[in-house]
């Protein structure tokens, strides 16, 4: 059965003014173009503004500014899309991770396990593993040894584990996420490539998600670190001893080459390329395909990537980007010729 909330308890637990039935019950969130008599609706971009004319949700968030823009049931907030994150945990519906330990779990007898603790079937736990309270190991997933995973942290289905990974406190993994796989280490002998055994580890903090098929590789020597509250999208790239500081986020298809050192509450767009050995300080933002290829000093916002046009206009332009050189050796003509003639008047 679809459980419903009144207005009155979702304004409640909102903190928000209600302005209208506040018994209207409400058994989803949805969007304002999409929305029923059931549904509730937010407004968190002023480009849906119109929407609000004809939309049939049963009552709408929306910020104080723009409350006069609707006439229906309303809550009113400060922050209508902060409003709906939070609304969204409260009426979640996704199922646990894990719900018990399933039969075919294969838990090795020196693991520890907390209290509460759900294994789901066909999941793998190693040796020395310590898994805290109300951990959850979705199926297929592996746990090496020696591994440490903290108190309400949720693996779900085939996420990979290495051996001596430590992570904290209350973590989301998405399905396929890989932690503590190999660095990309190698030495070149006459044109054979040498393996290089990775012995650091990764260290993550507490409340960080990782998404979906999103790997983090172990320390070559020392370790990669991903610090509290830092949130990776999906198929992201972390390499060897990374270091991404304290509530930092990065959107799907980035990637950070070995040894570089992000700050504190950085956000990267997708498609970003970040070079190795260097460091990125604080407060600092990467706009789509953005290639960082030297250390950044300054927060603000930087960018790189080429934005589309069309392709007439595209090619047009690269032609005169090929003639960059030449530009330069005619205007640097110019000027010379120039400076002659003002020296000769």
């Amino acid at each position: 059965m679809t459980k419903q909330y009144t207005l009155a308890q979702i304004s409640e637990f909102l903190d928000a003014s209600l302005d209208g039935d506040a018994s209207h019950c409400i058994e989803k969130i949805a969007t304002l173009a999409n929305a029923k008599e059931t549904d509730i609706a937010f407004l968190a971009n002023k480009k849906y503004r119109a929407q609000l004319d004809d939309t049939q949700a049963g009552a709408v968030i929306i910020s104080e500014k723009e409350a006069n823009l609707f006439s229906g049931n309303k809550l009113v907030v400060k922050d209508a899309y902060i409003a709906y994150a939070k609304l969204a945990q409260m009426m979640d519906t996704t199922p646990a991770c894990a719900s018990g330990v399933h039969p075919s779990a294969v838990v090795d007898s020196t693991a520890q396990l907390g209290e509460n603790v759900s294994i789901a079937a066909n999941a793998v736990i190693s040796a020395g593993v310590i898994l805290g309270d109300n951990v959850q190991i979705g199926a297929g997933s592996f746990v090496g040894e020696n591994t440490k995973i903290a108190q309400g942290t949720k693996l779900w289905a085939n996420v990979s584990v290495y051996h001596d990974i430590e992570i904290g406190e209350n973590c989301l993994f998405q399905s396929g996420a890989v932690i503590g796989s190999d660095g990309f280490g190698y030495a070149n002998e006459a044109g054979k490539w040498i393996k290089i055994p990775q012995l650091g580890r990764v260290i993550i903090g507490n409340r960080v998600e990782i998404g979906a098929n999103t790997t983090i590789d172990r320390g070559a020597l020392d370790d990669t670190v991903i610090h509290d509250d830092v949130i990776l999208d999906n198929q992201i790239q972390i390499a060897h001893n990374v270091e991404i500081g304290q509530g930092s986020a990065m959107a799907a298809c980035s990637v950070i080459a070995g040894s570089t050192k992000m700050g504190k509450y950085c956000q990267v767009a997708g498609l970003v390329g970040i070079n190795g050995h260097i460091e990125i300080c604080d407060g600092v933002m990467l706009t789509g395909m953005t290639m960082v290829t030297k250390s950044i000093t300054e927060p603000g916002a930087y960018s790189s990537g080429m934005p589309h046009t069309t392709n007439k206009e595209w090619r047009r332009n690269m032609a005169h980007f090929r003639n960059l050189s030449d530009f330069k050796e005619r205007i640097k003509s110019l000027e010379e010729k120039s400076s002659n003639q003002s020296v000769d008047e």
